[in-house]
């Protein structure tokens, strides 16, 4: 297929499966000041569960004191209530996290670093060599307990202190760990500036290279273009995206970052468009609503504050005296 008939079908789902991954239990949550009660975190994971997400980023498995919102890792992973279907995973820095993950019963582990040297260091405290090398060691570690791993790979699309960052660049630590055999790999726009076009020829080049390896899209709408970026990665073949509960998250290195896709939108977007997502819009937002009592503050989420498209809502009051009016005026 052409990449112009690709990207034509793209606004006609036609019933086609999109997978999607939620992070807000992971990603959003560590950039709260408000601890999340552990009951309150097993109760949200289990109300993304009752919703059909294929994939739910649980924690992370860090030390208290780099990530002290997530310190209750363990208790959270072992308690939630598991949906056949749904792949449960957690973000894990080291070995330790790693063993720690697999103890817990982990389906998935999750690894991070970024392909911008300089975010790299500023949010690792490593270079990027260095943060391969320890990435192949939980990689092996990984591999002799029969545990998948996913790596994301932050700033894909560029980084605020390098600018630009070359696809060929990408994907080459893509090869690095798919030489290592993992099962799959994120391409994260950690800061917000993607765009589509460029979204477009990544994806095509990444599909084209190792068709058979697991691609994730994270995106976050710091710019407003999250949707925009999602349409042009599934014009151009991924089936797969990161999103956020309630567009919670951020990152602290990208001034002015907002949160990530927002989980909600995103779903309602492409249910309107005829794409399956597996998933159950109102139980999404159910589980969104209740976000504010639990941070302390209101979400960007769009859908929670208007509703679905298809909501219907009360005319006003004096509807019946407004007719009436406009009937005596004929």
């Amino acid at each position: 297929m052409s990449a112009v008939n690709s990207c034509n079908n793209v606004w006609n789902g036609a019933g086609r499966r999109i997978h999607m991954n939620e992070v807000g239990t992971r990603d959003g949550l560590q950039m709260e000041q408000a601890f999340v009660p552990t009951e309150d975190k097993i109760a949200m994971v289990n109300a993304l569960s009752e919703a059909g997400l294929s994939k739910i980023e649980v924690t992370a498995f860090v030390s208290p004191k780099a990530i002290p919102a997530l310190r209750d890792g363990e208790i959270v992973m072992r308690e939630i209530v598991r949906r056949p279907g749904t792949i449960y995973t957690a973000l894990v820095p080291n070995v330790r996290g790693a063993e720690r993950a697999i103890d817990a019963q982990t389906d998935e582990l999750n690894l991070v670093m970024s392909v911008s040297e300089t975010h790299n260091l500023c949010n690792l405290r490593m270079q990027r060599s260095q943060s391969f090398e320890a990435l192949r060691q939980v990689i092996a570690t990984a591999q002799q307990a029969a545990t998948p791993v996913n790596v994301s790979l932050s700033c894909c699309f560029g980084c605020p202190m390098e600018g630009d960052v070359a696809e060929a660049e990408v994907l080459a630590w893509v090869q690095r760990f798919a030489d290592l055999g993992v099962q799959g790999i994120t391409l994260c726009d950690t800061t917000g500036m993607a765009y589509p076009s460029q979204v477009h020829s990544m994806v095509q080049a990444f599909k084209a290279r190792w068709p058979q390896m697991g691609l994730t899209l994270h995106f976050h709408n710091t710019r407003g273009m999250a949707l925009a970026n999602v349409l042009a990665s599934i014009a151009a073949g991924a089936d797969r995206f990161d999103a956020s509960i309630g567009g919670l998250g951020g990152c602290p290195y990208a001034p002015g970052a907002s949160g990530n896709a927002c989980t909600e939108e995103i779903v309602h977007a492409l249910q309107l468009m005829g794409y399956d997502t597996g998933t159950d819009l109102a139980r999404i937002v159910a589980a969104a609503r209740s976000l504010p009592a639990l941070i302390g503050h209101e979400t960007p989420s769009q859908i929670v504050k208007a509703g679905a498209r298809w909501d219907r809502h009360q005319p006003p009051a004096d509807f019946s005296e407004i007719k009436e009016r406009a009937l005596a005026k004929v």
